[in-house]
């Protein structure tokens, strides 16, 4: 049921009772998408509640780490010392791939693919004891059943230990999976493509010496030649990925197209996956199921889906991660896709629930993030297009292979896979500022005296007036929209901890600059007078209400 947007009433406690248990927001799914913004929310002030239909967190692999724009999101929530266990800025990967070619980052200075290598498990628990800490209810062995939503609530039959229960929201959100409930209950069409050209294997195994070269990481395959860790082998009968979890043992995939059907009901063996890595590398990968009593967690599976949501919302109900898009895998993208999502919806969704919105802001989530998911589905499917075998296959990587040794295109590539082509419409009318739209930069500053960075002032997750220069119009400005947005007046500073992350300033031509919550700016000016201090303020009645105070 789709219905036209509303104002929420801003007195639930005058509502009747409908159902066992009232929530601002109820998040279907206690993944990363889900607890991330259950996090945003209650640090907003926004009370939330998380249904989970597993009854403890899955221990299966899943991701193994965050690569993109993400890992900085992170750290400007103060979240990546949490997940990498030091207190060093982001790291910037040297190299990386695109549809199994070599991205040379080496030399190319203040790019975007930032590297996080953490277990998809782990960063769940992280923000599970986030979310706990902000007092956040997480219901696990709860399953979304029904709902219903009109002008007001969504109301909700959920299932779970002690039977069946109505909650009623006045927002519900599905972060419940590429095989959404939220979105089949709403009726939200999912449109794409399933390639059933190739099949891939994948399972923890254990590999022997002498092809397992001790704790390098790498393999010395007869026939083959030395393959690297966590690098992609793209061969003529289809494609070998493999990463070490700990000495001794990996996490083996293969993809191989055009193989022999298999009746889907027979069991997966490690013969199996070692008959195809065979098959496609063309040498002998010796493995076998760990000693130790792990898990080997051999599974097959049939194609690619590629699919994106018709639309993000529909009424009360909004969608996030998986539940809005499901991609190929290559490249790991899925996290820094569906966790940007959180980000980009919770301040809105909060600013919504709170009363303070403007008008259409809610609304922005969709026309944002819609474009970026089929930006991702779009780069997906040609590095899975990449991956194929074939005689054109083959010529075609070998073309982008000379166009990847041109810097620029390497740094545009890069850039995609990032997300740091994102330029979201700040809505104002003639020209804009060049970072209006863009993500913020990490520039180190002295604020009093003392070294920090751009990260640490989003911390809390409110806005940021950063002026760089002191003018008296941004301390007017702020006074107006006190409580709701935060004035920043610090200089450019290089007394700051050494961080990769971190930038000159001469890479942000701005000394005045109004941030978003979710690290994008909407305005900036280079020096503030009458004109520039009129649309300042503009600029934060368009994305922050109307002011506090007069």
């Amino acid at each position: 049921m789709t219905i036209a947007t509303t104002t929420p009433d801003r007195h639930p406690e005058r509502e009747p009772a409908a159902a066992d248990v009232r929530t601002d927001v109820l998040i279907v799914g206690a993944g990363p998408n889900g607890l991330l913004l259950a996090c945003e929310l209650a640090q907003a002030g926004v009370h939330p509640i998380v249904v989970e239909r597993l009854a403890e967190p899955s221990d299966r692999p899943k991701a193994n780490g965050l690569v993109g724009r993400v890992v900085q999101a992170l750290d400007y929530r103060g979240l990546h010392e949490r997940l990498s266990g030091h207190d060093r800025p982001p790291f910037r990967l040297p190299g990386f791939q695109f549809g199994a070619l070599p991205l040379d980052l080496a030399a190319m200075t203040n790019h975007e693919l930032f590297v996080l290598p953490v277990a998809q498990q782990r960063i769940e628990e992280v923000l599970a004891d986030r979310a706990a800490e902000l007092g956040v209810e997480i219901r696990r062995g709860h399953e979304l059943i029904g709902l219903h939503q009109d002008a007001a609530r969504v109301t909700t039959q959920v299932d779970g230990p002690a039977g069946r229960q109505e909650i009623a929201a006045r927002f519900l959100v599905g972060a419940d999976g590429g095989r959404s409930s939220v979105r089949r209950l709403c009726g939200i069409e999912f449109p794409g493509v399933t390639d059933s050209g190739f099949v891939q294997r994948s399972g923890q195994v254990v590999i022997h010496p002498p092809v397992a070269l001790g704790e390098t990481g790498d393999l010395e395959v007869d026939g083959v030649g030395r393959l690297r860790s966590a690098t992609f082998t793209r061969t003529e009968r289809g494609m070998f990925a493999y990463g070490m979890v700990q000495p001794g043992r990996y996490r083996v995939a293969v993809y191989e197209s055009s193989p022999e059907p298999v009746p889907a009901d027979t069991a997966m063996s490690i013969e199996e996956l070692r008959d195809a890595v065979r098959r496609v590398l063309g040498g002998d990968v010796p493995m076998s199921e760990p000693a130790d009593g792990a898990p080997s967690i051999l599974e097959r599976t049939t194609g690619a889906n590629s699919r994106q949501a018709a639309h993000y919302r529909s009424g009360r109900v909004l969608l996030v991660g998986d539940a809005a898009h499901v991609h190929s895998s290559v490249g790991g993208p899925g996290l820094n896709l569906g966790m940007q999502d959180a980000l980009n919806l919770g301040w809105k969704l909060a600013a919504e629930i709170l009363g303070w919105a403007p008008t259409g802001l809610l609304d922005t989530y969709e026309s944002e993030r819609h474009p970026v998911g089929r930006r991702v589905v779009m780069h997906t499917r040609a590095q899975t297009a990449l991956l194929a075998a074939g005689p054109n296959i083959t010529a075609l990587r070998e073309l982008l292979g000379e166009l990847l040794d041109d810097a620029a295109n390497v740094r545009r590539i890069a850039d995609l896979m990032a997300g740091a082509d994102i330029r979201y419409d700040t809505g104002r009318g003639g020209p804009a500022h060049p970072l209006a739209g863009r993500w913020m930069p990490d520039l180190r500053l002295l604020r009093g005296g003392v070294p920090t960075r751009v990260a640490a002032l989003l911390h809390g997750g409110r806005p940021v007036l950063l002026d760089l220069i002191g003018h008296p119009s941004t301390t007017a400005a702020a006074k107006e929209w006190d409580g709701r947005i935060q004035l920043i007046q610090a200089r450019i500073g290089g007394g700051a901890p050494a961080a990769d992350a971190a930038v000159d300033a001469a890479a942000v031509p701005a000394r005045v600059m109004l941030i978003r919550p979710d690290g994008y700016v909407v305005w900036a000016a280079n020096s503030v007078g009458p004109t520039t201090a009129a649309e300042l303020r503009q600029a934060l009645a368009d994305w922050f209400g109307a002011p506090t105070r007069r």
